[in-house]
């Protein structure tokens, strides 16, 4: 293991991603956006995607990876970990274990004819189940240590409310949220998950703590606790997603996904500087990605071929996908032609 590229917004490793995941400190990653091997795919250009000979060896390695990604991400920290639709189910309920689950997001890939995989080739009289067309995203977030069910801020919310001895109903009435019907409504939604303060509303809280118990730790700041999700009615915010896939160019990694899929993900849940993981770096979009919205990426690669094509994409300051050269075509050295200016 050791470090092949290093910017002040990228660093790159080379090696095993358990190995690397190891020596990150704790709480020190904001969100985690990566691709493991699919498993079920069986593609042999794919490290590792042909590695286990069962789903459940395939499980077991992918739960010692996510055993580090709880120890490693903040409080406020999301997941978007990309599976192959028949292994979406399993991978989701691993993950269930070690983090609250928010959607599993369906990738539809709608791809002109021509770079839609073999959907158009296939004879579609001899399938035996539904063509598998689409890709699974499962997002998650980050879960209280005391309390597995409830976020970071949920869970120091209720315990803090209760340091200070009021209830929702007062402390709901003390920041100025209380309701006509649900007195308590605002207070106890944001303890049990259901939705958060704003930035505003979590001023008030930390005045109102300061001021009935001056001697309880103040809340920390709100970026350090509030989960970042940016959606509006202007941009996708279902679990349906169409982002046409990467067409091919020379170099083109296989499992590669294109870049304004990932900066939605980056753009919606991740604050500006914030610190993004892929530990399964492959073409290195995620690094280009964080890079192009201003936050600082920590990549993982076992290929060193790999890991040059990412140092290259990473160091150039282009938004745009890499393209092939274009060959010279001297067309005047073209047997037909030569035959049609004899002609």
């Amino acid at each position: 293991m050791s470090i092949y590229f290093k910017t002040p917004e990228i660093t790159l490793y080379q090696g095993d991603c358990l190995e690397v995941l190891s020596l990150l400190p704790e709480e020190s990653v904001n969100l985690i956006v990566t691709d493991p091997p699919y498993h079920s795919t069986k593609k042999a250009n794919i490290t590792g995607d042909r590695n286990f000979k069962t789903d459940e060896e395939y499980l077991a390695w992918l739960e010692s990876i996510t055993e580090q990604w709880q120890r490693i991400l903040a409080p406020n920290g999301s997941i978007y970990c990309f599976t192959s639709s028949k292994m979406a189910a399993q991978v989701e309920v691993m993950l269930s274990k070690k983090f609250n689950i928010l959607a599993s997001i369906t990738w539809t890939k709608p791809n002109d004819p021509g770079y839609d995989g073999w959907k158009q080739k296939t004879k579609k009289e001899s399938l035996r189940s539904w063509y598998l067309h689409s890709e699974r995203i499962i997002f998650a977030e980050a879960t209280s240590k005391e309390n597995p069910k409830l976020s970071a801020f949920s869970f120091l919310l209720k315990k803090t409310r209760l340091a200070t001895g009021l209830s929702t109903i007062e402390l709901t009435e003390a920041i100025g949220e209380y309701g006509s019907v649900n007195h308590g409504g605002a207070v106890s939604n944001w303890e049990t998950g259901r939705n958060i303060p704003n930035c505003e509303q979590y001023e008030k809280l930390k005045s109102v703590f300061s001021k009935y118990a001056p001697e309880v730790p103040q809340l920390p700041d709100y970026e350090k606790i509030i989960r970042p999700f940016f959606v509006n009615s202007d941009i996708l915010y279902t679990d349906i997603w169409d982002f046409k896939t990467v067409k091919p160019y020379t170099g083109k990694h296989p499992a590669e996904k294109p870049l304004d899929l990932i900066k939605h993900i980056i753009n919606t849940s991740s604050y500006p500087n914030d610190i993004i993981l892929d530990c399964f770096a492959g073409s290195g979009v995620v690094g280009q990605a964080a890079k192009i919205l201003g936050r600082k990426a920590i990549l993982v690669e076992i290929e060193e071929n790999l890991c040059e094509k990412i140092s290259q994409r990473c160091s150039t300051s282009a938004h745009q996908l890499p393209k092939a050269q274009p060959k010279n075509f001297d067309w005047k050295q073209e047997p037909l032609f030569q035959s049609l200016l004899k002609s």
